[in-house]
C-alpha cells in the first residue's frame, strides 16, 4: 500500500476534512500543484478555486475554496480556507443571492478599500458561478 498524506481542511465555520488521502490538487496563486505523501515542505497563498482529493479507488471529491493559505511539512498538507464548500453543496440560486449581496455591498462602500474588496467578492463569486 502506497503511503497516505494527511489532509486537514479547515474553514471558518467547520473542519471540512481531516483524513488520509493520496492526493490533493490546490489552486494556487502561482498555478495548481498537486502534493503527495513526503512532499517537500511548502507555504503558498491560494485563489478561488477548487481543491480536488483524491484517494484510492474513491472518485475524486471536490471542494470549492475562495482564498486561504496551504501549508505542506512533515505531518502533511494544511489549508486554511477563507470559505471552503463542497461541490455538492454549491447551487445557482445561492450563488445569485451572494452575487447580490455583494452587489448591495459595493454600492454602500464609504471608501476604495472597501470598494475593491467588494469587487473582488464580485468577481469571484461570477466566475464560481460560471463553472456551474
Amino acid at each position: 500500500m502506497a503511503d497516505k498524506l494527511h489532509f486537514d481542511l479547515v474553514s471558518p465555520e467547520r473542519l471540512l476534512m481531516a483524513e488520509a488521502v493520496d492526493m490533493v490538487v490546490v489552486p494556487g496563486s502561482e498555478g495548481d500543484f498537486g502534493v503527495l505523501a513526503g512532499h517537500a515542505p511548502l507555504m503558498s497563498t491560494i485563489r478561488p478555486g477548487f481543491i480536488s482529493v483524491k484517494n484510492g479507488n474513491q472518485p475524486e471529491f471536490r471542494i470549492f475554496i475562495r482564498g486561504g493559505f496551504a501549508e505542506v511539512n512533515a505531518k502533511g498538507l494544511t489549508i486554511l480556507a477563507e470559505e471552503a464548500i463542497p461541490a455538492g453543496e454549491l447551487n445557482a440560486a445561492d450563488l445569485d443571492a451572494k452575487i447580490t449581496d455583494a452587489e448591495e455591498d459595493l454600492r454602500d462602500a464609504k471608501d476604495d478599500a472597501h470598494r475593491q474588496r467588494a469587487q473582488e467578492i464580485i468577481d469571484q463569486l461570477r466566475q464560481i458561478r460560471q463553472v456551474l
